[in-house]
């Protein structure tokens, strides 16, 4: 016997497009990383924090009707008043005004540095790994010979040939701080050179300089970021260092460097509000600083897209 088969006997189930809906929009891959990014709630506190400090150091000494030289011997050594809200020093100055001045000048020279490495570095780091062979081994070679040279010495050692002065520590830094990052994009280039889209580039008839700036080097975009936010902090801190043994911006500009030293002579009679202020803003810089990055390297990470 025949079993008659007729369309009541079958009912749809879903429409077929269904199953090809996007579960969500589609995404580029920064766009997808600032996703990841703002679900890392300690590394946007950190990239508040920088936020704040930025306006701060840019507004903050137009907050109250002191220069960061005035001088008032009258109201010399006070602690934090509302005349006064961090203090002053042993001269009388304001320090609410002289700490946001010093932002400005610690922020300055940690970005001019982080750019000079960042030039100087990706330059140096792209042409050894795209180059390969004796010219890599030959540039490699000279970065390992630099790398044996104490960082601090060279650094201390120019300040002292070229004098105090915002220029000579931007110089100082750069001289040798960007091999980090050279060596970090010398890796990342030989990685991606060896790709399908370069060896597409070259068949398409691309030049060297051209798959390196426009193709190989834009791809590292994500270490170089990463780097950067590292570097810096660590600017910063040697800055503050240098500052700290007398090697920092002349007088009367103030760094939080230079701040710190000038507190040591005011911490012995008491005065400790005198060096924790640019104490805390040093430390809070590097903490924002290195949240956002560990945050931000996270987030550029291809292994961790989902």
């Amino acid at each position: 016997m025949s079993l008659q088969l007729n369309t009541e006997m079958f009912q749809p189930v879903g429409k077929a497009h269904n199953a090809e809906q996007m579960v969500r929009p589609s995404m580029s891959y920064w766009q997808d990383a600032w996703r990841r990014l703002k679900k890392n709630k300690l590394a946007m506190a950190g990239l508040i924090a920088i936020a704040i400090l930025i306006v701060m150091a840019i507004f903050g000494p137009m907050m109250q009707p002191y220069s960061y030289s005035d001088q008032n011997f009258m109201e010399a050594n006070q602690g934090p008043s509302a005349k006064h809200w961090f203090g002053t020093d042993d001269l009388g100055r304001d320090l609410f005004v002289r700490v946001w001045y010093g932002a400005r000048i610690s922020l300055f020279i940690g970005v001019m540095a982080a750019l000079i490495d960042l030039v100087i570095g990706v330059i140096y780091g792209g042409i050894a790994g795209f180059k390969g062979g004796n010219t890599d081994e030959v540039m490699m070679r000279i970065i390992e010979v630099l790398y044996a040279i104490p960082y601090l010495l060279v650094v201390i050692m120019l300040m002292v040939v070229m004098g105090q002065g915002l220029t000579s520590i931007i110089i100082a830094l750069g001289a040798l701080g960007w091999m980090n990052m050279a060596r970090l994009v010398r890796g990342q280039i030989l990685q991606l050179k060896e790709q399908e889209f370069v060896l597409a580039a070259r068949t398409l008839g691309a030049s060297n300089k051209r798959l390196l700036f426009k193709h190989l080097i834009p791809n590292t975009l994500g270490v170089i970021i990463v780097n950067i936010t590292f570097t810096i902090p660590s600017a910063i801190f040697t800055e503050a260092f240098l500052s700290f043994l007398g090697l920092g911006v002349p007088v009367p500009k103030a760094s939080w460097g230079t701040l710190a030293s000038d507190a040591l002579g005011s911490l012995i009679q008491g005065h400790a509000y005198q060096l924790f202020f640019p104490a805390l803003f040093i430390s809070l810089t590097m903490l924002a600083f290195n949240l956002f990055g560990d945050g931000l390297r996270d987030a550029l990470d291809p292994k961790m897209r989902k």
